[in-house]
This record gives C-alpha cells, structure tokens and sequence, in this order.
C-alpha cells in the first residue's frame, strides 16, 4: 500500500496551524518544517504528531525541498498553513494514491476572502484555482524565487481531482492590500538581485493584459467587487514589483538604465561618475 506524507512549512503559523494538522490526520505521517518560527508553530507541530525540520531558509523552494527530503512516504501532499483539507477530498486523495498510475496530480482551490468563497478570476501571481500539491516524492522541485518559485516536474501527469483544498487566503480587502505589499516586495527584490528589469512600459502592458485575464478570460466579472479588486492586484503585481526593484537598486547605488537594443542594465554611482555608457 503506497505510503502519504503531509507537507506544511510554516514561519509563525500558531493561530492556524493546528487546525490544517487536524485536517492532515489520514495522512501516514505529516511533516513540518519550521522556517525561522519565533512562536508556538514548532511546539503545535510536535504536540500533534508531526515530525519537525527547524531551519533557516532564505528562500521558499529550499525549505520545500527540505521538507521533501524530510518525507518518507511514496507520496506527498503538501499544503500552507492557511489550507485545509475537507473529508471528501481525503478520500479522493487515498483513493488516487492507490490506484494511479501517474506521477502527480493537480487540486482545485476554493479560495476565501474572509467568508466569502471567490471561485473565479484568480490568477496572476496573485492567486490559484488550481494548484499541483499532489506528487510521487521525487517528481517535484523548485526554482529559487523568494515568493512563489516555479516548479519543475519530472514524470506523468494524472489530472486533476475533483474535491477541492480550501484556501483562507484573506481575512478581509486590507489583508488583500498587505498581502500584495509583501508579494512585490519579495518579487522585486528577486528582480534586483537578477537585473531582469523590464521597461516600466512593458510592466504596465503585462499589468493591463492580466487585468483583463482575471477580470474577462478567468470571469472574475461574476464576483462583483471583489473579482475587480482580484483583478486590479493582478494588474498591479508587475508593475510594483519592478518600482520596487528599481528603488531596491537605486538604494544599492545602482542606475537602471536602457540600452540602443532595448536591455535593460545596472551601472553603479561609479560608472556614472567616469562616464561609462550602456
């Protein structure tokens, strides 16, 4: 019988985290990884059984991979501390483990803003309807962004489920604003490190285009408010995290400027101050 781990990793998750373990108890074992937790997260962990792997990961996908090398099942579900698994979706989950044939298998998402469930018009960077959490361990690794870090997958892909993970992603529309704040400031500083910097242009154009994915192509439209607001984050994710990027650099004494063929590339206050060109 194919053996399932449950994969959290948490930096100080104490008010949610026993409640998503609770909902990891079919799993054969469940798995914790503690990312710099100055709370209760680690204490919660291994009160409810979980084995816990404490660390400093200056990155998302290195405390994945830690936490992947931590399982000992064939199988991982992994999940945040802001989700839970319901009944159903338990039993489709060992259901699927013990019949497919496959290496991994997307989850649908029902996402939550506050108690209001937000089904369409998530996208973006700013959220998911859908999300590849169920994988053989080995299949799955990470990229190294701060936030978000895509993924590679080796092996056959299985479909998707049909229950769903609830997600509590927000508590309310501040929460929202916050949680972009963090998002770009992550991704901007992933942009400075790297010196990708795109054209503020080119941003404002990608910021347009996924304003119209979420809101038009994904329906965010049958949300009312709340799928316009979805929308204007996902429009507004780019854009501010190449400002941010820019002000980061600028900070660092390093000029973003615009090469004759269209690059764009850092010189330092120094390069300036000799007279060094693009």
């Amino acid at each position: 019988m194919s053996v399932l781990s449950g994969l959290v990793c948490v930096h100080n998750e104490e008010a949610r985290l026993a409640e998503c373990l609770e909902r990891l108890a079919f799993c054969d074992e469940i798995v914790v990884v503690a990312d710099r937790c100055t709370d209760r997260s680690e204490a919660i962990a291994r009160k409810m059984g979980a084995r816990v792997v404490s660390g400093i990961f200056p990155v998302e996908g290195l405390r994945k991979e830690a936490g992947v090398a931590a399982c000992r099942g064939d199988w991982i579900l992994e999940l945040d501390a802001d989700e839970a698994v319901t009944p159903a979706l338990a039993r489709e989950i060992r259901e699927t483990v013990a019949r497919s044939t496959a290496d991994w298998h997307q989850v649908p998402v029902d996402n939550y803003v506050g108690a209001q469930l937000v089904r369409h018009g998530w996208g973006g960077s700013f959220g998911a309807s859908s999300v590849a959490r169920l994988f053989r361990r080995g299949v799955k690794s990470w990229k190294s962004e701060r936030v978000h870090p895509g993924t590679i997958f080796t092996g056959v892909y299985g479909g998707r489920l049909h229950n769903a993970i609830l997600h509590k992603v927000d508590d309310d529309i501040a929460d929202m604003v916050q949680r972009l704040n963090r998002y770009t400031a992550l991704r901007g500083q992933d942009l400075a490190d790297s010196g990708k910097i795109k054209s503020l242009w080119d941003d404002l154009f990608r910021g347009v285009r996924r304003f119209y994915k979420c809101y038009v192509s994904r329906k965010g439209y049958k949300e009312g408010d709340m799928g316009f607001l979805i929308a204007i984050m996902a429009g507004l994710y780019p854009l501010l995290s190449n400002l941010k990027a820019r002000e980061i650099r600028a900070l660092n004494g390093v000029q973003t400027v615009r090469s004759s063929g269209g690059a764009v590339i850092g010189l330092t206050v120094e390069d300036t101050r000799l007279g060094h060109s693009a």
